[in-house]
């Protein structure tokens, strides 16, 4: 389905106003950068900086919460026999944003804001990846009309269980020098195996 032309352009305007404060953030440091000034390099007023963003602090955070239309497509690419760790690893491989950005973004986020505050955010996120994934195991069910309660448990321990090994190589790599993208999807990798070896995810069809 396409975009509407405005939410596409809302998406581009969120995105100048990241790079343009990445760029001020790493060039003359967090506190000496103002909204006025990020909102200037991209090229909007600060009226529209502050219709996207609270405050710079939101500038540290990436977008993938506010739309998570990229993983609910690559996932629904997956095939039927597919296990949903494989489906859920091959569909984060296609986060669609600047990875090198990313990784400046988690480095400048552990300088300049508190671990609670990051910690909350990465849990919020977590839960909407779990979310994602329980609608496609749902959807991709054959008996779904007929799902007991146990059967429905089991999907969202599944999902829940899923997005946490994700979450939880992210953990890992964010304590490091987030120099490398190759890393992180290693660690994830890594990760959903050991949790596939470990646990029985396969939905009763």
């Amino acid at each position: 389905m396409a975009r509407r032309p405005q939410t596409a352009r809302s998406e581009r305007t969120r995105d100048a106003l990241r790079r343009a404060a990445l760029v001020r953030f790493i060039a003359q440091g967090f506190d000496a950068t103002t909204a006025e000034q990020i909102a200037g390099d991209a090229g909007v007023t600060l009226r529209t900086f502050y219709r996207h963003f609270s405050s710079k602090h939101d500038l540290l955070f990436p977008d993938y919460d506010a739309h998570l239309s990229w993983f609910r497509e690559a996932l629904a690419e997956s095939g039927p026999d597919e296990p949903i760790t494989r489906s859920v690893q091959r569909a984060v491989q296609k986060f669609p944003f600047d990875h090198s950005m990313v990784a400046d973004v988690a480095a400048l986020r552990e300088v300049e804001l508190d671990r609670e505050r990051i910690e909350r955010h990465i849990r919020q996120v977590e839960a909407d990846f779990a979310a994602e994934i329980e609608h496609y195991l749902l959807r991709s069910a054959t008996n779904r009309i007929e799902q007991s309660a146990d059967d429905l448990l089991l999907t969202s321990v599944t999902a829940h269980c899923v997005a946490a090994a994700v979450f939880a190589a992210m953990g890992v790599w964010m304590r490091g020098r987030h120099e490398s993208l190759d890393e992180l999807a290693r660690l994830c990798a890594r990760a959903l195996a050991a949790l596939e070896s470990g646990l029985i995810l396969r939905l009763e069809s």
